[in-house]
Order: C-alpha cells, then sequence, then structure tokens
C-alpha cells in the first residue's frame, strides 16, 4: 500500500484551495436561496400542490372532447374508492348534460375549465370574465353544484387570468403531475411510469377523458397510488381551508 506524503510547503496552499471552495459552494447555495426567498410567497401563481396533513393526492380530468369513457372512468375510480375533480369546458357541459349530471351524482367536483376553450393569456380581462361566468352558469344549471374551483384551458395564463377568477372568487388549479396521456405517442406505460415516478405527498394529478389509453391504464395507477399508501381525494379536500399561501413553485402553503 502506498502512502501519499505532503510537503510541508504545499500543505497552506492546499488548505487554502479547500476553503476557498467552501466559501464558493456557500455564496452559490447563498445565491439560490436568495433567489426563492425573494419570491417566496405570490399572489399572482395558480396551485399546483399542497402541503398537506397524511398521504393525500387529487386525481383531476380535464373534459373537452367526446364523453364514451365517463361511465367507465367513474366505475374505475369507485372500485378504488377514489374521488376526482372534472374540469368542464361549457361547451361541452351544453354537448353531454347527462355526462355532467352524472359526474356530479356520482359524488366527484364539477370544476370550471373556461366556456370554449379559450386561451386565458391571449385574452382582456372582460373576455376572461365572460368565460368564467357563462361556464359556471352552464354547470350550476346542469348539477345545482356551487363551482369554486377553475383552470385555464392548456394551463395558460397570466397574472390577470389569476387576479379575474379571484375577484370573482374562484381558486385557480394547476397540476405538478402531468401524465400527458393526450399525447398519442405515449404508451399506457409510458402514462403509468410519468404518474407513479412523480407523485408526491399534495400533488395534484392531470388526466383528460376521451384519450387512448387513461382508462385502460387508470386502474393500474389508481391500484399503485392505493398500495403505497396514498388516498385520491378531490382537490376540494386536498386544499388547505383557511389562510394559506401559495409558494414560489405553486405549492400551498398554510401561513
Amino acid at each position: 500500500m502506498k502512502i501519499l506524503y505532503i510537503r510541508k510547503q504545499y500543505i497552506i496552499p492546499i488548505l487554502a484551495a479547500i476553503v476557498l471552495i467552501f466559501v464558493l459552494l456557500n455564496i452559490l447555495f447563498a445565491r439560490q436561496y436568495a433567489v426563492q426567498a425573494s419570491g417566496q410567497y405570490r399572489e399572482d401563481i395558480p396551485i399546483y400542490s399542497v402541503d398537506t396533513d397524511g398521504k393525500k393526492c387529487a386525481i383531476t380530468f380535464d373534459c373537452a372532447w367526446g364523453d364514451q369513457d365517463i361511465p367507465e372512468i367513474l366505475d374505475i375510480l369507485d372500485k378504488y374508492q377514489a374521488k376526482a375533480t372534472f374540469f368542464i369546458v361549457g361547451l361541452w357541459a351544453e354537448k353531454y348534460p347527462n355526462t355532467v349530471k352524472l359526474i356530479a351524482q356520482r359524488g366527484h367536483t364539477v370544476a370550471n375549465h373556461g366556456y370554449s376553450h379559450a386561451h386565458m393569456a391571449q385574452i382582456p380581462e372582460s373576455k376572461i370574465e365572460e368565460e368564467i361566468l357563462r361556464c359556471t352558469e352552464v354547470l350550476k344549471n346542469l348539477t345545482g353544484c356551487e363551482i369554486t374551483l377553475f383552470r385555464p384551458p392548456y394551463g395558460e395564463y397570466n397574472a390577470s387570468t389569476i387576479k379575474v377568477a379571484k375577484r370573482l372568487g374562484y381558486q385557480t388549479i394547476q397540476w405538478d403531475v402531468d401524465s400527458l396521456d393526450w399525447k398519442k405517442n405515449l404508451s399506457a406505460e409510458d402514462i403509468y411510469k410519468r404518474v407513479t415516478q412523480k407523485v408526491n405527498t399534495g400533488s395534484i394529478i392531470l388526466f383528460h377523458n376521451d384519450t387512448l389509453h387513461t382508462a385502460k391504464i387508470l386502474p393500474d395507477i389508481l391500484k399503485n397510488l392505493t398500495e403505497n399508501g396514498y388516498s385520491c381525494v378531490s382537490v376540494e379536500e386536498l386544499l388547505i381551508k383557511g389562510n394559506y399561501r401559495v409558494r414560489y413553485d405553486g405549492r400551498q402553503m398554510r401561513e
């Protein structure tokens, strides 16, 4: 075994180099923390996840295309005792009123996805308000439910979108786990891995209905989540009640 000897004249430069590296690393981490802390909490972004007690996550579906798979999805959710939140486009609700009623009757949350699936970041505040209110009017007339959650179509928003929704009494909801189930080049296994490998406590998971694989792979995903101790609840149940703040990364935090 070779023993490495360091000459005395090299000891001080080596120690100085080590100290310098340590100082530089501390400066780097301090800068990163300062960037985050400077915008630690924000009022102009949606909720992407929730700092929740217990191992909970929220399953959500965006409904803007067909409705043929909704009964199957509802049966799967029942099998795994999962409650979901369905963000519904107003035009879709008008086209499939009985499906909207069925979702509510089965105990799931009906939420606002805008009336015409418009790009919210590209329209004026007056139009944003019209999109939200018109969608809620359709959903409320069909279900009798109070509509308190809003998700901008395509996940697109700006500060005006959040401001208008908040003024109208809505919490704007995004997601931190995207199944990308709408992509035709993804397999069912790809979707399964994306969800099960990314989910965490307080996650909000995005699915769509009327896709190639969602209804087929949903049982395996829910089985994995429940076996790993997750309770799949509605967004309403997941959200913090009372005073809260939204962290720079979209996580809802207690004050």
